[in-house]
């Protein structure tokens, strides 16, 4: 911003009007810094609850011992990570940080991470995905409230919401508060499909009865853990300022951080509950490549015979390219691949979990041999829709399986709305 100051004016010299106009200028520059702080960042795109929190000096934290359960997504606006604000804000004291998977500098990709150090603040990050994925007792000793900060993605499997279910159990069995900084869904937060996740499957992986899209951000399902699982737990949510539940990550202007190694932009994420729910197969789905879950692969596919028989669907907002490829890491590390890239043509007319019941199908069909679709249980989490892919049902029939139940969740989910 420009800042202008009024002439010197001496009695020989008649500037007047010129004067009268800086001062009125100098008038509006200070009336500006007077407002409060909402009024100035009103205009300024999506909030994420740390910007608020910031915004508002930190008060829900005032006089409180935290421990931060967070990521290198745990940023402001401006790049700044809650880290160092919490830790330089007057009125906070910051005992202790908790890592989920990929660890706190989310670089990892390994089944177990052990407890490290903040070189910034001197702190002990305590890993949530090693020894323990709860915090323990003598962890939250010094601690008053515990708080959460970190992007979520909107797919039910992917495990940073499942580390904070953990952390908010085990804070409530301590008496202590918890508060969770909101953030969007980056793939939106009305589209939501199915399958349920059946009773008796619940793991890390699937950490309460949802669907595999859940079309909820983190604050969201906070309120509705604790209620449905009877936590008890004293929550607060710091609510987002200006997400509409209709829009994806790029109508935020908000900056894009990749959430794990494998989650690299938009695009992916957007695909991720679709192909996602079926890496748990012998099936590549791109890891080792530089566009993870936008390919699938495999050494038994023939990918022209694969991109045309997913082509012939004519699956609205898609479209399959045959592709050969070779992983540099994961499954099939340093063999070729025949596969197909799967692009969005329509983003809103594209379906990931449609594309997702499309290529399991066609698997099975075309590879009933080879294809060891049983396995994709895990994160799949619904025996009746597995078993139609297994019996050779067509995706269309598939899709109407896997919404049962759907229905009752968006009445579940009502009460916890928060945009």
């Amino acid at each position: 911003m420009m800042f202008l100051f009024p002439q010197r004016v001496d009695s020989k010299s008649k500037p007047q009007a010129k004067s009268a106009s800086n001062w009125v200028l100098l008038f509006l520059v200070g009336l500006y810094f007077s407002q409060s702080p909402s009024t100035i960042f009103a205009d300024d795109g999506v909030l994420n609850g740390i910007d608020v929190l910031q915004r508002d000096k930190f008060k829900l934290l005032a006089d409180q011992r935290v421990g931060l359960i967070t990521n290198h997504t745990g940023l402001n606006r401006d790049g700044v990570s809650t880290v160092k604000l919490l830790n330089d804000a007057k009125n906070v004291s910051l005992k202790a940080l908790f890592s989920p998977e990929h660890g706190f500098e989310g670089k990892l990709d390994v089944s177990k991470i052990g407890d490290t150090k903040d070189q910034s603040t001197g702190l002990i990050v305590f890993s949530l995905y090693g020894a323990t994925r709860r915090p323990t007792e003598k962890m939250l000793d010094e601690i008053d409230t515990l708080v959460f900060d970190i992007q979520d993605i909107g797919a039910r499997f992917y495990t940073y919401v499942s580390t904070m279910g953990e952390a908010m159990t085990q804070a409530a069995a301590q008496g202590k508060r918890f508060v969770v900084l909101d953030r969007p869904n980056p793939i939106n937060g009305i589209n939501v499909a199915g399958p349920m996740l059946d009773a008796g499957e619940e793991s890390f992986v699937g950490y309460h009865h949802l669907p595999v899209r859940h079309g909820m951000t983190t604050g969201e399902l906070a309120m509705m853990l604790n209620k449905e699982l009877k936590l008890n737990l004293n929550l607060h949510v710091v609510k987002c300022e200006g997400w509409q539940r209709n829009q994806f990550w790029d109508e935020t202007s908000l900056v894009w951080v990749n959430p794990s190694p494998n989650m690299r932009c938009l695009t992916q994420a957007l695909l991720y509950p679709g192909i996602g729910l079926i890496e748990t197969t012998n099936l590549s789905v791109g890891r080792g490549t530089d566009t993870p879950f936008e390919v699938i692969g495999a050494p038994w596919i023939n990918p022209r015979e694969l991109a045309d028989a997913l082509n012939r669907q004519e699956t609205p907002g898609v479209s399959y390219v045959p592709i050969r490829y070779t992983p540099s890491s994961s499954k099939y590390k340093d063999e070729e691949c025949g596969g197909v890239n799967i692009i969005i043509t329509n983003r809103d007319q594209f379906e990931p979990l449609r594309v997702g019941f499309e290529v399991s199908t066609q698997l099975q069909k075309l590879y009933p041999n080879d294809w060891k679709g049983k396995d994709a249980m895990r994160l799949l989490g619904n025996r009746k829709t597995l078993d139609a892919i297994l019996a050779g049902d067509s995706a269309e029939n598939v899709k109407s399986i896997a919404e049962q139940g759907v229905d009752q969740f968006l009445k579940r989910r009502e009460s916890f709305l928060l945009y």
